[in-house]
């Protein structure tokens, strides 16, 4: 996971005045290393309960406000009617819904023309992507 994030962060670069959003956030590491690169604003999103004392602890670190949000990310999909620069996407692996996940993002206002959309699945794994993205690039760790 480690080489992945720095590999994902390399390529983003500075972020400097971006939102960003990171879905299933589980520690709060993305959204940690967004703010250490300049995010704006930044939220996290996570619904598994074990996780929450955790997430909080870390983004208490941070110096910059990383708002949590503590429900499924679905409904957080449904509800949310702010824009992002940046939605980062990390589902447990044995999560089965990926690729209604991307078209739910989509078509939601969380995403517009410019935002970048990046989601981590198993490499075995096969994704429809939504008519309203665009596939840039794929990369393969581990």
């Amino acid at each position: 996971m480690e080489k992945m994030r720095e590999s994902v962060f390399a390529v983003l670069g500075d972020l400097s005045g971006l939102s960003f959003l990171d879905l299933f956030s589980g520690s709060g590491v993305i959204a940690l290393e967004a703010a250490s690169r300049g995010a704006a604003f930044i939220e996290a999103v996570e619904s598994d309960r074990k996780k929450r004392a955790k997430l909080i602890q870390n983004v208490s670190l941070s110096p910059t406000r990383i708002n949590c949000r503590f429900m499924a990310v679905e409904l957080y999909i449904k509800r949310t009617k702010r824009t992002f620069d940046i939605v980062f996407c990390d589902p447990p692996f044995p999560y089965q819904f990926k690729s209604q996940l991307l078209l739910s993002l989509a078509a939601s206002p969380l995403v517009s023309f410019e935002t970048l959309v990046l989601i981590h699945h198993p490499r075995t794994e096969t994704m429809a992507v939504s008519p309203l993205l665009t596939l840039r690039e794929t990369r393969f760790y581990g």
